[in-house]
C-alpha cells in the first residue's frame, strides 16, 4: 500500500516522483489515500482502458443515492457519454460524432489562429508582465466552443464560470461549498442550454446545437436531456483540458528554452504530442469491474473501482525513453492523455488543433517570450494545471 495525499503541496507541484515510486511497486498498486488500486504502467493503463470487463458506469446494484444538494449536478451527469456504457454510450457517441465531425473540426483551423492573433493584440506591448492563462489560454477554448455551439461569445465569461464551478466536483480538494456551487451552476447551465435547444428546433442554423438536433441514427435522435448534457460535456471537458494543456505546454517550452523552432509546420505535430505526454491535463480516470477478474496480479470483485494513472503511463520508461525529458523530437506516438478504447475523447481532434494553431501564433507574435515568475500548479487533482502563468514579451 502506498500513501500520498493528492492535496499535499509538494505532490500538487510535482506528482511525478510519486508516480515513479508507484510504478516501481508494480503495475497495479493500492493507493491508500483513495482507498482503491491504481494502474501505474503504460501497459496496465492501456489494457484497462480497452478491457470491456471494466467500465465507467457503476453496476446498477451498487449505485448509491444522489445527495440532495447535488441533485441538479447528477441530473446532468446521468446523460453524459463519459459516464455511460453500451448500449446507451454507443448510441449517444454515434449521434454526437455525426455532428462533431473531423471535417467540421479541421475547418476551424484558420478561425482558431485568427482568434489567437486577436487575443494577443490586447496583451501589454511594453514588456509589462501579464497572466497568459487569463489573456490567452482560457479564452481560446471557451470562445471556440461557444462559436461551435452557436451561443453568443458575450456569454463566454458566464460559460467559464459555470464550467469552473462544475468541474470542482472532481477535485480532491472539493468542499461542501464547492458542491453547492457546482449544483447551482449545473442547474443554471442546463437551463441556458435548454432554452437554446428549444430556439434551434424552430430556427436551425449551421451550428453544433442544430446539427446535434438533426443527428439521427437508426431512427433515433438525442433527447432534450441528452442534448443539454452533451453541450455541457463538450464545454466542460474540452475547455478544462485545453486550458491546462496550453498552460502546461507553454511552461514546458519556456523552461526548456524552446519556441518557434519546434512549432514549424513540419514539427508542430510532434511538439503537441510531447506536450500532451509530458505534462497532461488529466492524471486520474476511474473504471468499475463488471465481473470477478484478475489482471496484472490484482483480483477485482464486481463493482470494484480501479484508478488509471494516465500521467504515470505517459512517463513510463517502457513507453518513452528518458521519460522525464521534454523532447518534441520524439517520434509521434499515441499516449494515454486522451484515453483509449470506447471512451477515447471525442474532443481530442479539437484540442490538438487548438494547440497546433495557437502556439505558433503566440511565439510568432511575442518574440522573446519568457517567464516573469516561477509557475505554480493549482490544487486541482485529479486535473493538473497552473494557477497563473505570468510572462513578459522580453
Amino acid at each position: 500500500m502506498l500513501h500520498q495525499s493528492p492535496t499535499d503541496p509538494a505532490f500538487v507541484q510535482d506528482p511525478y516522483p510519486f508516480y515513479d515510486r508507484a510504478r516501481a511497486a508494480g503495475p497495479i498498486v493500492w493507493w491508500g489515500d483513495y482507498g482503491m488500486p491504481v494502474a501505474t504502467t503504460a501497459e496496465a493503463v492501456n489494457a484497462l482502458l480497452r478491457d470491456r470487463r471494466f467500465g465507467r458506469e457503476a453496476p446498477a446494484e451498487l449505485a448509491t443515492e444522489v445527495p440532495g444538494h447535488l441533485e441538479s449536478f447528477y441530473a446532468v451527469e446521468a446523460h453524459s457519454m463519459l459516464e455511460l456504457e453500451p448500449p446507451r454510450h454507443t448510441r449517444l457517441r454515434g449521434l454526437v460524432l455525426r455532428a462533431f465531425t473531423t471535417r467540421r473540426i479541421a475547418a476551424l483551423g484558420p478561425e482558431i489562429a485568427a482568434l489567437a492573433d486577436s487575443l494577443l493584440d490586447a496583451v501589454p506591448q511594453d514588456g509589462t508582465p501579464f497572466d497568459l492563462l487569463d489573456a490567452f489560454c482560457r479564452p481560446i477554448p471557451v470562445i471556440v466552443i461557444a462559436r461551435l455551439l452557436g451561443v453568443p461569445e458575450s456569454m463566454a465569461d458566464q460559460l467559464l464560470t459555470w464550467s469552473n464551478a462544475m468541474v470542482k466536483v472532481y477535485q480532491a480538494s472539493r468542499t461542501r461549498d464547492d458542491e453547492d456551487a457546482a449544483n447551482r451552476a449545473a442547474s443554471e447551465f442546463a437551463g441556458f442550454i435548454r432554452a437554446y435547444v428549444a430556439r434551434r428546433r424552430g430556427q436551425p442554423r449551421d451550428d453544433l446545437i442544430s446539427h446535434l438536433i438533426a443527428a439521427e441514427e437508426d431512427g433515433e435522435r438525442l433527447t432534450s436531456d441528452e442534448l443539454v448534457t452533451t453541450c455541457i460535456l463538450l464545454l466542460n471537458a474540452g475547455h478544462e483540458a485545453t486550458v491546462h494543456t496550453l498552460g502546461n505546454g507553454v511552461k514546458a517550452l519556456l523552461e526548456h528554452g524552446m519556441g518557434p523552432e519546434v512549432l514549424t509546420p513540419d514539427r508542430i505535430e510532434g511538439t503537441v504530442e510531447e506536450i500532451l505526454r509530458y505534462d497532461p491535463p488529466l492524471h486520474l480516470f476511474t473504471r468499475h469491474a463488471y465481473e470477478p477478474v484478475e489482471v496484472f496480479g490484482h483480483r477485482f470483485a464486481r463493482g470494484d473501482q480501479v484508478g488509471l494513472l494516465l500521467a504515470a503511463a505517459n512517463r513510463d520508461p517502457a513507453f518513452a525513453a528518458d521519460p522525464h525529458r521534454f523532447d518534441p523530437a520524439r517520434p509521434v506516438r499515441a499516449n494515454a492523455s486522451f484515453g483509449a478504447g470506447l471512451h477515447f475523447c471525442v474532443g481530442a481532434p479539437l484540442a490538438r488543433l487548438e494547440l497546433a494553431q495557437a502556439l505558433p501564433v503566440l511565439f510568432r507574435r511575442l518574440p522573446g517570450l519568457r517567464l516573469a515568475e516561477t509557475p505554480r500548479y493549482a490544487n486541482l487533482y485529479h486535473f493538473h494545471g497552473l494557477e497563473r502563468l505570468v510572462v513578459t514579451r522580453g
